[in-house]
């Protein structure tokens, strides 16, 4: 109550609160560990004891104009020549646009953003025409980004390298050079002499995003900027930085797996459902148009407890494959393991097979996992996670050309899932013939000539039909 009453009258009286949240914007009067707002803790920062207000300007330099009368051509796509990356970006790099990619250690953004400067200043991305381009890098010297991009084949003619850490050094370059497309790796490693706090602070980030932010709208200079990531996963520095670029990218992948998956949390200027995916190899990181292939399992004949699924990753079908094996235990809990897969909702589908379907599995170990390190997270893989599982169960295999999808409620009963006709063409596509779909009013739509669809309202139709040895 104090906090609240010395912020009024801080503010009758016309003086500015001396401490301010960085994340929020929230103001006290004095400084206090943990924001009151946004319960943020280390954000609340001294801004001084005075208001400054700003007066209208007597003359302006641009002055407004009619939206009809605004020439959009000047923010048209410009491909970077990287399929995945121009797919999840909606169309390529747009001028005077600052994109933030997201990402673990280790897990390709410099290497992805160097293969895009390396095409642009080649001329390999929007035309034939190379195009200046500077990476400004603070985490390694100018000779090592060159041996990485003599490894991956990422040498251009128009590409500038400028190993720095100090913003008004990158920024001097910026105004010297005047490139088309700046990358900054990483926003954290910048520094400015002229604000308080080590390189990567609250104060320090929103200082360097808003200065380059500030140059490319100047400049309608395309910036690419490569952000950290904390332990939970959420881009490091103030929450300001996600608001104040035009399209926020997260990279995401296994270390033990090659591929990598790029999806847009954020985008001023395309769809944020689109995913990219990328093969990253020791020669440099490709487009990869077609990953189904990587998470199915090739085998001569079928195999019991395995079923292949079809789920969408943002607008994009993928055939993934789960696996599972039960094993007869003695012990008084049987062990539930699970790779790729949520463990919780696994332990969920068991009950209900068990309850519903009359599928025992009290006195088995349950071994679930997908192949080739992906991740299932849609509950549109209930249904093939179920099959699999009974079909462990009576050693029964199914199909191999057979997919199943759809997700299970605790009552055993199969529910609808979004993109069922979606689904069935890119398993059609793949030479499936044979699909396990929810049952909906409006049936599964459009249907190819020869592929046979079986709609279940339940668990155990699918199990009965399916497998008819189930218990």
């Amino acid at each position: 109550m104090a906090t609240k009453t010395s912020t009024r009258s801080t503010a009758r009286s016309g003086k500015a609160p001396g401490y301010r949240c960085a994340e929020c914007g929230w103001t006290t009067a004095k400084w206090v560990g943990r924001c009151g707002e946004c319960q943020e803790w280390g954000t609340v920062e001294e801004v001084g004891a005075v208001v400054a207000r700003t007066t209208a300007a007597t003359s302006v330099l641009e002055p407004a104009r009619l939206i009809a009368d605004v020439d959009a051509t000047d923010a048209a796509f410009l491909p970077t020549g990287v399929g995945e990356l121009d797919r999840v970006l909606g169309g390529g790099l747009v001028p005077g646009a600052v994109i933030l990619l997201a990402g673990e250690p280790g897990v390709g953004k410099s290497t992805l953003l160097l293969d895009v400067a390396a095409k642009v200043g080649g001329g390999q991305g929007a035309s034939s025409t190379a195009r200046d381009v500077l990476y400004v890098t603070g985490e390694e010297s100018a000779a090592q980004v060159k041996l990485r991009a003599e490894r991956i084949d990422a040498v251009a003619p128009r590409l500038f390298l400028a190993a720095e850490t100090d913003l008004s050094q990158a920024l001097g370059n910026v105004e010297k050079i005047a490139p088309q497309l700046l990358i900054v790796d990483s926003v954290q490693t910048l520094s400015s002499p002229e604000v308080d706090g080590s390189p990567g602070g609250v104060s320090q980030v929103r200082e360097v995003a808003a200065s380059i932010i500030a140059a490319a709208k100047r400049r309608n200079m395309t910036t690419l900027l490569v952000g950290h990531v904390t332990k939970d996963g959420s881009i490091a520095g103030p929450r300001l930085l996600e608001h104040l670029v035009d399209v926020v990218c997260q990279f995401e992948g296994e270390r033990h797996s090659r591929l990598r998956l790029l999806r847009a949390v954020k985008n001023r200027y395309g769809p944020t459902d689109e995913v990219g995916c990328f093969d990253l190899t020791e020669t440099g990181i490709e487009s990869v148009t077609d990953p189904s292939g990587l998470f199915v399992s090739r085998t001569k004949e079928p195999v019991s407890g395995t079923c292949i699924t079809v789920t969408l990753e943002g607008r994009r079908p993928l055939l993934a494959e789960v696996q599972s094996l039960l094993a007869e235990t003695t012990a008084a809990q049987p062990r539930r393991a699970t790779s790729g897969l949520d463990s919780s909702r696994v332990s969920m589908l068991l009950a209900v097979l068990q309850q519903r379907a009359g599928c025992l599995l009290h006195k088995d170990d349950a071994y679930i996992a997908t192949v080739g390190g992906v991740k299932l997270s849609e509950p549109a893989t209930d249904l093939a996670v179920a099959l699999a599982v009974a079909s462990a169960k009576t050693r029964t295999a199914l199909p191999q050309r057979l997919i199943a999808f759809g997700e299970v409620g605790l009552a055993g009963e199969v529910r609808p899932v979004p993109g069922i006709s979606r689904r069935i063409q890119e398993a059609h596509r793949l030479g499936f013939t044979h699909a396990v779909v929810p049952a909906s009013p409006n049936g599964p739509g459009e249907v190819p000539p020869g592929f046979r669809v079986k709609e279940v309202a339940h668990v155990a139709e699918a199990l009965e039909l399916l497998i008819p040895a189930a218990e």
